[in-house]
């Protein structure tokens, strides 16, 4: 029933942009903290950027701090990552969910981002 559907990944140089977005549907999106989440290959997911329900907290990893804005837009069920000045560390699956995550929805593919060299 939850569906979170990641887009706007791809190929970028370091230096570069990329906006991701996350439609929601199924659940009561206005209702619910979100987040960014990342997985690099080998490493351990981890909380990239969270905004609350009403988009008048947010907060994020040291590691990107300065770089990257979290939004939402309660009336288009959407939450959006504004990623400015990537690093090659930045490469990853980034997905969106609530935070805490839904008990009921499982991860899907997520959208890549890769950073070169």
């Amino acid at each position: 029933q939850v569906q979170l559907v990641e887009s706007g990944g791809g190929l970028v140089q370091p230096g570069g942009s990329l906006r991701l977005s996350c439609a929601a549907s199924g659940f009561s999106f206005s209702s619910r903290d979100m987040a960014w989440y990342r997985q690099a290959p080998g490493k351990e997911r981890e909380l990239v950027a969270f905004i609350n329900r009403r988009s008048d907290i947010t907060t994020y990893v040291d590691s990107v701090k300065g770089r990257f804005t979290i939004s939402r837009d309660n009336a288009k069920n959407t939450v959006y990552l504004q990623m400015n000045s990537l690093k090659p560390e930045d490469t990853a699956v980034y997905r969106c969910n609530a935070h805490p995550p839904l008990w009921n929805h499982q991860w899907g593919p997520g959208t890549q981002v890769t950073v070169s060299s």
